[in-house]
């Protein structure tokens, strides 16, 4: 079962011009990168939702989220 931590910030992917350019809110952005203990997956969406979606779907140890609003 994959385990919530909430952080203080994370890396933006998105820049404030591309959610504008975006109304219908359909953007996502990853990076993918390995590190020392597997592999980082850091993602970025107009809707939070969706990515909350594609990271759960690949079973993570943790998910750490942002707190914002």
């Amino acid at each position: 079962m994959t385990k919530r931590e909430f952080v203080e910030s994370l890396p933006d992917l998105i820049t404030p011009e591309e959610y504008a350019a975006d109304p219908e809110g359909r953007k996502v952005k990853l990076r993918i990168r390995p590190t020392a203990d597997g592999v980082e997956v850091i993602g970025d969406a107009v809707r939070p939702k969706e990515l909350e979606e594609i990271l759960l779907a690949l079973d993570p140890a943790v998910l750490q989220q942002m707190l914002c609003g």
